[in-house]
């Protein structure tokens, strides 16, 4: 039996999904869920083969709530995106449902998933995707973590620095950090560079929250934060700096 679970805001379209799917008895609906909170727990408690996945939703897209599983199911996405995206999913082989989609469109969805083998986990050219669409703008200005069972959005306008912790990077805030399973490179592509600049391999420094600059060793600087903190600059990152704050 396959498992599958349908996450979208819309209850129309998780009944059209639920009807479809009457066609293929080797599909058991373990779950259906109105956000990507919701999805995330879902998918922890149920461990499904397949999910269906609105990208647009409340709270959090479809897109950070798979950023947030540690290994995603096999997707099938249901979207209103647009062209762009859509191009994206053509080129890394990745089906997709446009909204609204056929019983035809959906059969094709669901035979392109079957032949691929029932019940694998997230395809190579499926993670492919959800790099490239979300190193293609952090939604929202903010970054989405999960501390323990808690789902945090953290807006990027309230973190001081980022800093690299073995295969992890860590999100300071003013009052609190939090773990991410990305590397300093991911952020350093995807942050402004007018407002996060890369000061040290492993600092990237929100250049709002400086004070100040101090010499430090040679050929090197400290950033001092608004809160104290003293962030390693290196030589490189010193010339970095200078540049986007005028000095």
């Amino acid at each position: 039996m396959i498992k599958a679970i349908i996450i979208d805001d819309e209850p129309l379209a998780r009944t059209i999904v639920r009807e479809y799917l009457l066609d293929y008895p080797q599909v058991d609906i373990a779950e259906e869920c109105n956000d990507g909170f919701e999805g995330v727990k879902a998918i922890m408690q149920h461990q499904p083969d397949l999910i269906f996945l609105d990208i647009q939703m409340p709270k959090i897209n479809g897109f950070e709530m798979l950023e947030l599983v540690e290994k995603p199911p096999a997707v099938i996405f249901t979207t209103a995106f647009d062209e762009y995206a859509i191009r994206a999913f053509e080129t890394h082989a990745v089906d997709y449902l446009l909204k609204p989609f056929s019983k035809e469109r959906f059969d094709r969805a669901m035979q392109k998933w079957l032949e691929k083998s029932a019940g694998d986990r997230l395809p190579a050219e499926e993670a492919s995707l959800i790099q490239v669409i979300t190193e293609a703008a952090l939604p929202n200005n903010r970054i989405v973590v999960k501390d323990n069972s808690r789902i945090r959005i953290i807006p990027l306008h309230d973190i001081l620095y980022f800093e690299a912790a073995d295969d992890y990077v860590k999100i300071h805030t003013a009052d609190a950090w939090h773990l991410k399973n990305k590397t300093m490179q991911y952020f350093e592509k995807l942050l402004d560079s007018k407002q996060f600049v890369r000061t040290h391999r492993s600092y990237i420094v929100n250049v709002q929250f400086i004070t100040r600059l101090e010499p430090h060793e040679k050929e090197s600087y400290l950033a001092i934060l608004n809160k104290g903190q003293r962030i390693p600059v290196s030589k490189t990152g010193y010339v970095k700096l200078k540049q986007v704050l005028g000095l």
